[in-house]
Formats: C-alpha cells, structure tokens, sequence
C-alpha cells in the first residue's frame, strides 16, 4: 500500500513541478507535437495518388463499347514503367512485382473492388490510381509491367 501511496504523491509532486514551470511544459508538449506530425507527414507511401488520371480512366472505361484503354494518353507526368495490381494482391507480391518498396496505402490485399495501377519513373514510384472493378475483369499480358510505348490494358466486361 504504501508503494501505491509513495508512487500517487511522486506522481503529483512531478505534474505539480511540470506545471508550475509553465511556459516551458507547453514548449515541450508543442515541439513534440510538432514533430510527430512532421513524422506522420514525412512517413511517404511512395507516390501520390492521382485522382485526376483516375476521373479520366474511369469516364473511358464507363462507355460499355470500350475492350482495352491506352493509359499513356491520359498520363501527364513523366513515367517509364506501370504495374497492374490484381485485388487481393498482399503487399510484399506487390513490392516483388514493382521490384522497388512500396508501402500500399489502399490495402489492396483486403479488397476486392480495385485494382492499382502504379507508375515508376527510375525505379521510384511516381504515382498511382484505384480503378474500381465494377467496370471489369482489367487484364494486361505481361507480368513484367508495361511502358508507355505499351500501355494497353485488356478490359472483358461484367
């Protein structure tokens, strides 16, 4: 019991302490709040996600006569390899695949109703999509990625 008792009053001895310094304990809990959102902001997943290249697949791909999609027209950034990701794909087939580390920000290896499409530029990821698998089976023929010169992606309807 005492132990309880010894601990409680050094307890509030030391917040007493803290407290009356004031000025100093607010610095302190500032700076560290600070840096962890510098953290939190700095912790990359390896690319941004692009809703505008998004939006634009998606209005192709909505038109039911469409069969395949050449993304390279659609792309604004510079880019020399893109990977297709299937759903259910975990996370370190994705970084044997990209043969880079890719930390996948949609947890695509739970779901069911996207495919990722991620585009490299010198072995770093520059950017990526979520293309909704409403649309269809998404296929692309080689396991090995594809380049803009060869950006075609096979889609078979529902």
């Amino acid at each position: 019991m005492d132990y309880w008792r010894n601990s409680a009053i050094w307890f509030q001895n030391t917040t007493n302490d803290l407290y009356n310094r004031g000025g100093k304990l607010r610095k302190f809990v500032f700076l560290i709040f600070f840096v962890l959102i510098f953290v939190a902001g700095c912790s990359q997943v390896g690319g941004m996600h692009n809703k505008g290249l998004e939006k634009s697949i998606s209005s192709v791909l909505e038109k039911k006569s469409v069969m395949e999609i050449d993304i390279t027209p659609l792309t604004d950034f510079d880019w020399d390899k893109a990977y297709l990701i299937t759903p259910y794909t975990d996370e370190e087939t994705i970084n044997k695949q990209l043969r880079v580390k890719f930390k996948d920000p949609t947890n695509i290896g739970y779901r069911d109703d996207i495919y990722l499409l991620v585009f490299l530029d010198k072995n770093k990821v520059v950017q990526y999509v979520e293309i909704p698998t409403k649309y269809g089976q998404l296929m692309h023929g080689n396991k090995d990625g594809f380049t803009p010169s060869n950006a075609i992606i096979k889609i078979q309807k529902n």
